[in-house]
């Protein structure tokens, strides 16, 4: 079994929805049968690297709130992070670019490191308030994985270098109809949208690994609409 995971590493409902199907994993008896991978999805492409602005104003002037109303979402976002064990410290994080750290989880792809690096990227954002849109910042990551800072230097000081790979796998999730992360695919048959329950992660392990079909067609597994990020924004819509 393949999970494709779309995401990208400055949404927070990527990490929860990422922490979330662990969860789900670590109670499925096939497990060690599943192979998951991890997909790229820039929620800004054209974000500077350097903002300027925290992430309480930045998410105020996207979505035409004061930045205490823009603190309060960030606050529920953060209780929903602590439910699954993670720390977010909204008031430290450093907005940014995520590009090069894409290309750095490419590379890690190809060294066997993709999941500690993306797990790393995550924390490093999220939890230890670390610029992930410097180089030397990703390299310090890198070569925390294991992998050899100089070749990563190497390869995110060509700004080609796995360019190639995070443009096609942005170009298949708008084939998918991808419109927010996280977006997982289970066998190119199942697709998930959004920081679901772990039981609906479960739910949809089990389904799949008893009912596999020989056409891929994508089912939306998804019951809530208030656990994602599209277009840059991730604050919690309010219940009406």
């Amino acid at each position: 079994m393949k999970i494709e995971v779309w995401s990208d590493y400055v949404c927070p409902f990527c990490y929860i929805g990422k922490r979330r199907l662990e969860l789900a994993l670590d109670q499925f008896p096939h497990k060690d049968q599943v192979e998951v991978e991890f997909k790229s999805f820039e929620l800004d492409p054209n974000s500077p690297k350097n903002i300027g602005q925290n992430i309480h104003e930045v998410l105020a002037g996207k979505y035409g709130m004061s930045v205490d109303q823009a603190k309060q979402a960030n606050q529920g976002v953060g209780q929903q992070a602590s439910t699954v064990g993670l720390t977010f410290n909204f008031d430290e994080m450093k907005p940014t670019n995520t590009f090069d750290a894409h290309r750095l989880a490419k590379f890690a792809r190809t060294q066997g490191k993709e999941a500690i690096v993306s797990e790393n990227l995550l924390r490093a954002y999220f939890t230890e308030s670390k610029h992930i849109g410097e180089i030397e910042t990703l390299a310090d990551i890198a070569e925390a994985a294991g992998l050899n800072r100089q070749e990563v230097l190497n390869v995110l000081n060509d700004k080609n270098a796995f360019a190639l790979d995070v443009r096609q796998d942005e170009s298949l999730a708008q084939q998918y109809g991808v419109r927010g992360v996280p977006y997982f695919v289970i066998n190119q048959k199942y697709a998930i949208s959004g920081a679901q329950p772990t039981e609906t992660f479960m739910g949809a392990l089990q389904k799949v690994w008893e009912e596999e079909s020989p056409v891929p067609v994508l089912q939306d597994l998804s019951t809530e609409e208030d656990v994602s990020c599209t277009d840059g924004n991730c604050a919690i819509p309010e219940k009406k």
